[in-house]
């Protein structure tokens, strides 16, 4: 029987090549595309099968970031699938992103040069904005449309003898500093890419707790700095191509810069080959290239803690009730 995996933005960057990647050592597979434009997500469906003629690929409308669409989405792909093997909960955003300059031209003649360019820690903000449900686009996006969609997935997820996983694009600049409880939208603050990847983090931590004894298993991974459609936004294409050579010296000092999606994939697709149950929940995966672009993977411990993850928690299924109630109230 084909393993049955899907993919949230899997029409361009790490997705796209995540997709490409699992296909290509995985002959046995139905994969499916969940992504925003159902044109894009043809495309690259046409693609994939034209590269892999054995390959079988579908592909499902979602906007993450509208309840609506998600749960449209989860009631379809329920309809279609009887169970799902693995999720990749891979789309976002980092919307409208600023580069502190001053913080750039100060951190490349600290000791932090390395850090600062491999988490990107104080040289970006972002100016976020408000759904039609009120909620902050980026948390919407990155954090609670994935939430309510593996809530709506439940029936299809670890009911069998082989467990389900549910693996999660993070990030290395994910950092508590930037998250709180009391605002978890990130709706008071200037870095809410960082707080809503915190909030992955947590969420993760907190399906374990609650769904390892169901046979669901969580994993947060972070694919490195890579050159896609979402860093072009801060950084013009022709400015990353004048920074590679620089980039690629930071590479033997620094395995963070992966540079490419195909690369920045590579602990998406190690994570698919493991026993789920032998992984740490405290663990974040990342993905890394050595100076002369050999690909591994690398763990991390989480800075984060299971009461603050618990309560994470709770506070989404009551964001969640007063959705769906919304959503019900309109329709």
């Amino acid at each position: 029987m084909r393993k049955v995996v899907l993919v949230t933005g899997a029409s361009s960057g790490v997705g796209r090549a995540l997709c490409q990647r699992l296909l290509q050592e995985e002959n046995e597979l139905h994969l499916c595309l969940a992504c925003r434009n159902p044109g894009r997500a043809e495309a690259v469906r046409a693609a994939l099968v034209a590269a892999q003629p054995s390959a079988l690929v579908s592909a499902v409308q979602v906007d993450v970031s509208d309840p609506r669409s998600v749960l449209r989405a989860a009631a379809e792909l329920r309809h279609r699938f009887r169970r799902l093997d693995c999720v990749y909960l891979n789309a976002g955003i980092m919307p409208s992103s600023h580069l502190n300059i001053k913080v750039l031209f100060s951190s490349l003649f600290s000791r932090k040069v390395i850090h600062v360019f491999s988490t990107a820690e104080g040289l970006l903000t972002q100016e976020d904005r408000v759904t039609a449900d009120g909620l902050q686009e980026v948390f919407a996006t990155n954090v609670f449309g994935h939430f309510l969609l593996i809530r709506e997935l439940e029936p299809l997820l670890g009911h069998s003898n082989s467990p389900s996983q549910l693996i999660w694009t993070s990030s290395r600049s994910a950092r508590k500093s930037n998250f709180s409880l009391e605002d978890m939208q990130h709706s008071r603050g200037r870095e809410p890419y960082s707080s809503s990847k915190y909030a992955v983090d947590l969420l993760s931590v907190a399906l374990n707790r609650r769904c390892n004894q169901q046979g669901v298993f969580s994993s947060v991974v972070c694919p490195g700095t890579m050159v896609t459609n979402l860093t072009c936004e801060i950084i013009p294409h022709f400015l990353w191509t004048l920074l590679t050579p620089i980039i690629w010296l930071f590479r033997f000092l620094a395995n963070a810069f992966t540079l490419t999606p195909h690369n920045g994939a590579e602990a998406l697709v190690w994570l698919f080959h493991q026993k789920p149950e032998s992984l740490d929940p405290l663990t974040k995966y990342l993905s890394a290239t050595t100076g002369f672009g050999s690909n591994y993977v690398m763990t991390q411990k989480m800075d984060l803690d299971e009461h603050t993850a618990e309560k994470l928690f709770q506070n989404l299924l009551e964001l969640e009730q007063r959705i769906r109630a919304a959503v019900q109230g309109t329709d």
